[in-house]
């Protein structure tokens, strides 16, 4: 029988081999929560094993972090360090590799004044901006992976006695991730294909524009014309491969910043800030947003669409079979990462270079010629369901399917 030391041992090699894939000589920052330490270990071990050069560990603390916006000075969320920005742009300009793990309770924030919140999200967009473009642009390698924390647990196991939470999200993690194959390396390697068979037959229709339908949705969103459809696996500048996210089911491209029209409604919470949104609608004309309404946290979600001029504007759509391993969990794990993965969703903010023709090496201008939105921040929200339809428009006007109840249609 498999240990848990085993298990997060395998996950820790997936996440060096195959997340940020380290190469001889290189550099490796990992952004973290003190919870995670044992992982983090591991990943150290098995990066310098690879050949990691230096480790770079940026640690965080839920309690610190909670203690801070109830008792800081208001000026303070205003302001970014200066020196944090500077280490992770410099870092990348050497060619270093990023892993992110996640662990946030996603009521670490509640019942904290939304504009503390909203101030320091615009202040580390900001400062994090040219970073940013390098993740978004590929430039670096780079993964986000998860790791498990009591509270987090306690929110997605309320039901369990407490000292079985805790094991049942790691379970949920390393099932996400398929650690539990015989192989997880040639395991995430079969699913990387399985993807961009997805990939290239939209990239081969060459759609002009999608449209979705669904109890409490009806949205029309146009591509830029030189589109491109991605999806698992990417290539940095160096030609070397990564995995962005693990866990990953979909495939996505960025909509035309100016050509999204109608209303959507969300289908699962979003964890922003360390609060919990939910049961939202968003309405756009023109592609910006112009009306968005909550059942719960309303004011949040304002704030975040008020971050700056592009968080009026969509950067990504993203498409997720409802019967995606995640999705047949019946999970909800209240995370971005993994509930992302079981719906089909889109994101509100900054779009990624590499889903357009040549958009790796344009300026942030030549994005936007192109139809691309621009922002410092990147959301994304799910809007999947069972229930969902989407056809793709061709440039002639002819409609195919692409989703018929909630899953893949071709």
């Amino acid at each position: 029988m498999t240990t848990f030391k085993q298990q997060l041992e395998k996950y820790a090699e997936l996440a060096v081999k195959v997340g940020v894939n380290v190469q001889k000589g290189q550099e490796l920052f990992i952004s973290a929560s003190i919870d995670a330490k044992e992982l983090v270990r591991f990943i150290a071990e098995k990066a310098y094993e690879f050949g990691a050069r230096n480790i770079h560990i940026d640690w965080q603390d839920d309690v610190l972090t909670r203690l801070k916006y109830e008792k800081a000075p208001d000026d303070v969320f205003l302001e970014y360090p200066e020196w944090k920005s500077l280490e992770r742009t410099a870092l990348a300009e050497r060619n270093a590799a990023f892993i992110s793990i996640v662990s946030q309770s996603p009521d670490l924030l509640k019942g904290i004044q939304p504009e503390r919140i909203a101030n320091f999200q615009k202040a580390s967009g900001t400062a994090l901006n040219t970073f940013r473009r390098y993740i978004q642009s590929d430039k670096v390698s780079w993964t986000v992976i998860a790791a498990a924390s009591e509270e987090w647990a306690e929110k997605v196991f309320p039901n369990e006695e407490k000292s079985l939470r805790v094991e049942k999200l790691w379970n949920a993690i390393f099932q996400a991730t398929r650690i539990n194959e015989e192989d997880p390396v040639s395991a995430w390697k079969k699913h990387n294909e399985n993807l961009h068979q997805k990939v290239d037959y939209l990239n081969a229709k060459k759609y002009r524009k999608l449209h979705y339908q669904a109890p409490g949705t009806d949205l029309i969103i146009e591509l830029p014309e030189k589109h491109l459809w991605v999806g698992a696996g990417s290539v940095n500048e160096k030609g070397v491969s990564f995995m962005a996210n693990m866990p990953t089911e979909e495939v996505f491209t960025a909509p035309k910043k100016d050509g999204v029209n109608g209303y959507v409604t969300s289908t699962k919470p979003l964890s922003y800030g360390g609060n919990l949104i939910e049961n939202f609608v968003i309405t756009f004309e023109r592609g910006r947003i112009t009306n968005v309404t909550a059942e719960k946290g309303e004011e949040i979600l304002k704030q975040l669409v008020e971050t700056d001029e592009g968080s009026h504007y969509l950067g990504e759509i993203a498409l997720v079979p409802h019967n995606s391993p995640i999705s047949k969990s019946n999970l909800l794990f209240y995370n971005t990462l993994f509930d992302e993965n079981a719906s089909n969703h889109l994101a509100i903010g900054s779009a990624y270079a590499f889903c357009l023709e040549g958009g790796k090496t344009m300026t942030e201008d030549e994005l936007k010629q192109h139809g691309l939105n621009t922002s410092i921040t990147h959301v994304d929200f799910m809007i999947g369901s069972a229930e969902m339809d989407i056809d793709g428009i061709l440039p002639d006007g002819a409609r195919e399917p692409i989703f018929r109840k909630g899953n893949w249609a071709f």
